[in-house]
């Protein structure tokens, strides 16, 4: 396994286990004392960090099969994402500052570009 996969995988799995604890805090520790709005981040947040743990597993599983650099670029995409997008959600719905919110849709684009790269990568080998 390259150092790449092992990064990719690492990062995939980190990002499962925090979705599900923060999912759990949501439900359990959070809902009580945060606003509708900042609950509805939160749980948005997690949601596309959920998502991407499984995304960033897949990356890692096909950069190991195809050795395409698309797919390791698709990763790290998609972890600017989360941490950009997920984080300034988690951030505002903890208590940061609203203009936060500014910078969320910079994560957007980011996922959306590991998406992309994923899709280019899967185009460049001979399972499509």
């Amino acid at each position: 396994m390259t150092p790449r996969v092992r990064t990719l995988l690492l990062v995939g799995a980190v990002n499962g286990l925090l979705y599900v604890l923060l999912s759990a805090f949501a439900a359990h520790g959070l809902k009580n004392i945060a606003s509708a709005e900042q609950l509805a981040w939160f749980k948005t947040a997690a949601h596309y960090q959920g998502i991407h743990a499984l995304a960033l597993l897949a990356t890692g599983v096909l950069l190991q099969q195809f050795a395409k650099t698309s797919f390791y670029v698709s990763g790290l995409l998609m972890l600017l994402g989360i941490v950009v997008f997920s984080g300034s959600l988690y951030a505002m719905a903890l208590g940061a500052p609203r203009w936060f919110g500014a910078i969320t849709p910079i994560g957007g684009v980011s996922l959306i570009a590991g998406w992309l790269y994923m899709l280019v990568g899967l185009m460049r080998t001979e399972i499509l």
